[in-house]
């Protein structure tokens, strides 16, 4: 009884604490009743990157297409041959599927963008596209997004 008394009053301290940690961000907002958190920093790097999609090998258009693929090679025959034609569906439907994945990954590549933030620390966001967004550029983080000043 006693040492779980002692872990809770031990975990309402810790939780007390990390409310208490403010990192280096100013309030911005011209609505008082929002709340917004700026961090402002330089461009360190920016890197072209893959969404990791077709990499891992399972995306989601390899899943959907596995599903799609079940579902067809299920109506196909009756007995053993329905159940081979829903594995041979499931496998077809999967590779299909993870092609789209590469083909689309392919075509729409993201940017990872390194801040050294005025803190010192670095943040990386990734982006979908950077615009005229350089390396050495002033930036301000506000909301998960990336904004030049």
């Amino acid at each position: 009884m006693k040492t779980r008394s002692l872990l809770w009053v031990g975990l309402f301290v810790v939780g007390s604490l990390a409310g208490c940690a403010t990192p280096d961000q100013r309030q911005t907002s011209s609505d008082p009743g929002y709340s917004s958190y700026s961090s402002y920093g330089i461009v360190d790097s920016i890197q072209q990157s893959g969404g990791g999609v077709a990499n891992s090998g399972i995306g989601a258009g390899t899943i959907i297409g596995g599903v799609v693929g079940g579902v067809l090679g299920n109506q196909v025959g009756g007995g053993t041959g329905k159940t081979i034609a829903t594995v041979a569906g499931v496998a077809g439907g999967a590779l299909i599927g993870h092609e789209v994945d590469k083909n689309r990954q392919a075509k729409n590549p993201t940017y990872a963008v390194r801040v050294r933030l005025n803190n010192g620390d670095f943040q990386t966001m990734n982006l979908d596209n950077v615009g005229d967004l350089r390396v050495g550029d002033r930036v301000r983080i506000e909301n998960n997004q990336l904004y030049r000043y």
